[in-house]
């Protein structure tokens, strides 16, 4: 009989806020220690797996994007099975033994907890696989905890007898005196792990509760990949809803005649609150510093950069988060419950942390990234700033095509969008400096000048023309010399239109004459033209762009995009035809589905699901980042990380996430993930960081005004999903 470890990951530990919350529970919070108690546990339980086993991980679907992070560098091979919402530990053990039983009728599961602190791992290893004996009789075995004192904390178990025998009584959390008397009754602490045969555990919930029984079994025969990470996670069937929301312990353990207690005798926390923490914690966590005396008792939790200082007091919990600050008394641990329940920190999905975030990133658009663009980023004769530094200053450099428009089309967005800067004048001003010292008599655009307007290249980059022609699409969406940016549209159009290749699609300038990123930026401002002017020719041209890319820039058998190609549209030879870069999977992912949208193609939207699977390959789960580069192996090819992917990643999720309601939650946590990789990258005053080193550090260099088209669509997409996603419901967008 196999032997599974099963670790129960779906604890909201309220009584920790406010380090722990329902998107950021305890289990990932490094609390005693440099590891999280996750992968602590990860690391406790694994050897147990044996070479041909796996671990079964059982946790909420919201919660993928933090346990790839957690699992990252960890050697074990593990199956995340994903609840889409939480209904308590009965359902999610019934699972679970309903998922090992149909791949292994004689599996024995042993359920761990995800957050508890065992220091001796080999201890616990060999009661597990002591209690695994008791198991293969048929028994239910949990493990009872030898107590080191009478605490009021934890509930207690009555065996019948010595050693490993039946279980006489669970019973509840006794007030301190009666806790004192049953240990002398040799009563044991509940440790909440339990080892049992799968075929047992569904069999004791088939006579004791069948309600919930039944809907473990349909969710685990209506269970599908997980449409972020297939290979690697299962998201439980519907059905998983319907399961009556109840305890193991209430469910089965108090009432089957199979429950056996096997006594234990390691040191055991189930760190169920701060004064747990403090009893196990070795010195302050979280990064911070502590000034106060080492003997006061107390125990600090400070995030890297924050001092806490403590002067004649004793005995107190000082928890400090970026957005709540707790003081407790650690005798009064306990009660913290209360309080996180008045602030909603028990709510188990992660809607509060991505409105909460849009809305902080809302604000940073409205309040400093806008109003610094606008006038800093802007030159005296009106152009736009190539780059700012951390103080505000605008670098000597060349303009480029692509910088002039698409600050153009911020600005313009931004002022349709309810901004109150002075976003049309600026707007104005900007294309008229860029058409005087920028346009070719053939109707295209230079791509450099000088700082005096003299042209440095005269090339007509296709890169270029197309962010011309967006910029021209935000002008005339704004009323911004409406008639001259669609006579200005019209005129490269017509220079384009008769630039196409035989075999379709254009060449671009440069190195890489045949390539798909050009494409996708003409396919966006085609998009936006036949939002502008649908009886244009601008619908034709999306439609041609998507196929070329649904035909030849997607790789059939990996359903990637690669990026350089040859002039029949093949890949190209060596390390550029091998090119795949993960913000590209993701861009193209999020306009082929808004195409496909317009077009009722669900086909193609399944196909922009699959290039979004393909992005995230390029996540690093270490820092929570999508880096530049992989191979069409898809393993990393360079793993630094550029700001703009991490606002596509966010984009094509959001989108994703409206399209596909019966996977909305993983979607919006994936969104709610990226959106943290992205906040990583922003500066208080509005400028930003742009290159992300392996090592974590950012590369020191202006911020370039090139990233603010990236930063402001993925503002757009969260305005516009909020209309839509529950997750957003509570999210102030608004940039007025």
């Amino acid at each position: 009989m196999a032997f599974y470890p099963v670790i129960m990951c779906g604890g909201a530990g309220t009584r920790l806020w406010p380090a722990s919350r329902a998107a950021r529970p305890k289990q990932f919070l490094d609390l005693t220690g440099d590891l999280s108690l996750f992968r602590q546990t990860v690391q406790r339980v694994a050897p147990l797996a044996g070479p041909d086993g796996c671990l079964l991980i059982v946790a909420g679907v919201a919660h993928l994007p933090a346990l790839r992070r957690q699992l990252a560098g960890l050697d074990a091979p593990t199956v995340l099975l994903l609840e889409p919402e939480a209904r308590d530990s009965g359902p999610a053990m019934a699972a679970a033994a309903a998922w090992l039983a149909a791949r292994d009728p004689e599996a024995v599961a042993a359920f761990v907890a995800s957050d508890h602190h065992i220091p001796d791992s080999a201890a616990f290893r060999a009661a597990l696989t002591a209690a695994g004996a008791h198991a293969r009789e048929g028994r239910i075995v949990t493990l009872g905890v030898q107590p080191t004192e009478p605490s009021s904390a934890y509930g207690y178990i009555r065996p019948a007898g010595p050693d490993a025998a039946p279980v006489a009584a669970f019973v509840e959390k006794p007030d301190r005196d009666t806790a004192a008397r049953w240990i002398g009754e040799g009563y044991l602490w509940n440790s909440g792990n339990f080892i049992v045969r799968a075929d047992v555990l569904l069999g004791e919930l088939g006579a004791y509760a069948p309600e919930m029984a039944a809907a473990a079994r349909e969710a685990v025969a209506g269970a599908r990949p997980d449409p972020i990470d297939p290979a690697g996670a299962v998201t439980l069937g519907p059905a998983f809803r319907q399961a009556p929301k109840l305890s193991i312990d209430y469910a089965v353990m108090e009432r089957t005649t199979r429950a056996w207690v096997l006594p234990v005798d390691f040191a055991w926390s189930d760190l169920g609150a701060w004064d747990a923490i403090a009893r196990v914690a070795d010195g302050p966590a979280g990064g911070g510093r502590w000034i106060g005396e080492a003997d006061s008792g107390c125990h600090i939790h400070a995030p890297a950069g924050v001092t806490v200082a403590t002067v004649g007091v004793r005995d107190l919990a000082v928890i400090v988060e970026p957005d709540a600050v707790l003081v407790c008394a650690l005798d009064r641990a306990q009660d913290v419950k209360g309080v996180a329940q008045q602030v909603g920190a028990s709510a188990a999905s992660p809607a509060p942390a991505l409105a909460a975030a849009a809305t902080a990133f809302a604000g940073w658009m409205r309040s400093a990234a806008l109003p610094l663009w606008s006038t800093l980023g802007v030159e005296a004769d009106g152009a736009f700033a190539e780059a700012l530094d951390a103080a505000g200053r605008s670098p000597d450099a060349p303009r480029r095509a692509r910088v002039q428009a698409r600050q153009a089309y911020v600005l313009a967005h931004a002022g349709v969008a309810g901004w109150r800067g002075p976003w049309r004048a600026t707007v104005a001003r900007g294309l008229g400096r860029f058409a005087a010292t920028n346009a070719r008599p053939d109707g295209l655009y230079a791509t450099l000048t000088a700082a005096d307007g003299r042209v440095l290249d005269d090339t007509a980059a296709l890169y270029d023309q197309a962010f011309v022609l967006f910029a021209l699409a935000a002008a005339a969406r704004a009323g911004i010399d409406a008639d001259d940016a669609r006579a200005l549209a019209g005129a490269l159009w017509a220079t384009l239109e008769r630039q196409r290749l035989p075999q379709g699609g254009w060449r671009e300038a440069g190195a890489h004459p045949y390539q798909a990123n050009a494409h996708m930026h003409l396919f966006e401002a085609a998009l936006a033209w036949a939002a502008v002017d649908p009886a244009g020719p601008w619908n034709a041209l999306a439609d041609e762009i998507a196929g070329l890319c649904l035909t030849r820039f997607i790789d059939p058998a990996g359903g990637f995009l690669r990026e350089f190609f040859t002039a029949d549209w093949t890949p190209a030879e060596g390390a550029d035809g091998r090119l795949v870069e993960p913000g590209h999977q993701f861009e193209w992912a999020w306009l082929l589905t808004r195409w496909a949208v317009l077009r009722a193609r669900p086909d193609v939207e399944a196909v922009a699901r699959r290039l979004f699977q393909v992005g995230a390959r390029g996540v690093d789960a270490a820092r929570g980042v999508a880096v530049d580069a992989l191979d069409d192996t898809l393993s990393i090819a360079s793993a630094r990380a550029r700001l703009w992917p991490q606002t596509e990643r966010l984009k094509a999720a959001l989108l994703l996430a409206e399209r596909n309601p019966e996977d909305r939650s993983a979607w919006a946590a994936e969104a709610a993930d990226a959106l943290a990789g992205l906040a990583l990258y922003l500066r208080p005053n509005g400028t930003w960081a742009d290159k992300l080193n392996p090592d974590g550090s950012f590369v020191d260099e202006p911020a370039p005004a090139s990233s603010l088209y990236h930063i402001f669509a993925a503002w757009e997409q969260l305005a516009a999903s909020a209309a839509t996603l529950p997750e957003l419901a509570d999210a102030d967008l608004s940039l007025a």
